[in-house]
C-alpha cells in the first residue's frame, strides 16, 4: 500500500515538473507570420528549383538558361537555411509547390525554345516580385529572429535575380511590371501578396489567390512597391 502511494507521488511529481516545460515550449512557438513565410518560402524555393532547372533543359536562350541554373543553386541554398530554422521552430513545411506553381510548371513543361524562354521570365518576374514582398512583410513583422534574419538574407538575393530577370525581359521585348524607382518593394505594401500567393489582399505568406501564381503569373501582377 505504502508503495503504491509513493508511485502515485512519483507521478505527480513528474506531470508538474513537465508542465513548466510544456509551458514553455508553448510559448516558444512561432507566430503565424513566421510560421506562413517559412512554408511559403519553402514552396518558393521549391518551383523555383524545378523551373529553374526546366529553363536548363528547355531554354533557348542562353541567358535564361544562366539563370536557371543560377535560380537552382541559390534557392537550393535558401532553402536549406528554411529547413533548419523550420526544425529549430517545429514547423512543418510542405512536401511541394503550391497549386498555382504546379500549373505554372505543367505550362512550361509544354513549351519549347523561344516560347519557352518569354513564358519563363514572365512567370519569374511575377513569382519574383511577390517572393520579394512576402519578404519585406516579414522583415517588418515578423517576431522570431531567426525567421526574420532568415528573411533579411533572402531580400537581397530575390532582388538580384529580379533585376537580372527584367534586364533579360527588356532585352527579349517582355513587358515588365512597372517599378518603383529604387526597383524595390516597399516593406509591408497595403496588400502584400505572399509567395504562392496571388490576392492582392492576402498579407499573409502562403495566401492563395485566383489571378497570378508564383512562380509566374502575367503582367498584371503588382510590381514591387505597387499594391
Amino acid at each position: 500500500m505504502l508503495g503504491i502511494k509513493r508511485l502515485g507521488l512519483l507521478a505527480t511529481l513528474v506531470v508538474v515538473g513537465l508542465a513548466p516545460a510544456a509551458a514553455a515550449q508553448a510559448a516558444a512557438q512561432p507566430s503565424a507570420q513566421d510560421t506562413q513565410y517559412l512554408q511559403a518560402l519553402h514552396q518558393v524555393n521549391l518551383a523555383e528549383i524545378v523551373t529553374g532547372n526546366l529553363a536548363q533543359k528547355k531554354g533557348q536562350n542562353e541567358q535564361v538558361k544562366q539563370l536557371g541554373q543560377q535560380f537552382v543553386t541559390d534557392h537550393t541554398q535558401l532553402d536549406q537555411t528554411v529547413q533548419s530554422t523550420a526544425q529549430q521552430l517545429n514547423v512543418s513545411l510542405p512536401n511541394a509547390p503550391t497549386a498555382d506553381q504546379q500549373k505554372v510548371i505543367d505550362k512550361l513543361n509544354g513549351l519549347n525554345g523561344a516560347e519557352f524562354d518569354k513564358a519563363w521570365v514572365t512567370a519569374e518576374l511575377a513569382g519574383h516580385v511577390q517572393a520579394i514582398q512576402a519578404t519585406q512583410t516579414e522583415i517588418s513583422q515578423g517576431s522570431e529572429q531567426s525567421v526574420v534574419q532568415l528573411a533579411q538574407d533572402a531580400l537581397p538575393v530575390l532582388q538580384a535575380h529580379y533585376d537580372a530577370l527584367v534586364a533579360l525581359a527588356q532585352e527579349l521585348g517582355i513587358p515588365v511590371p512597372q517599378t518603383s524607382a529604387s526597383g524595390t518593394a516597399s516593406p509591408g505594401g497595403s496588400g502584400t501578396p505572399a509567395p504562392g500567393g496571388t490576392s492582392t489582399e492576402s498579407p499573409a505568406p502562403g495566401g492563395t489567390g485566383t489571378e497570378s501564381p508564383a512562380p509566374g503569373g502575367t503582367t498584371e501582377t503588382p510590381a514591387p512597391g505597387n499594391s
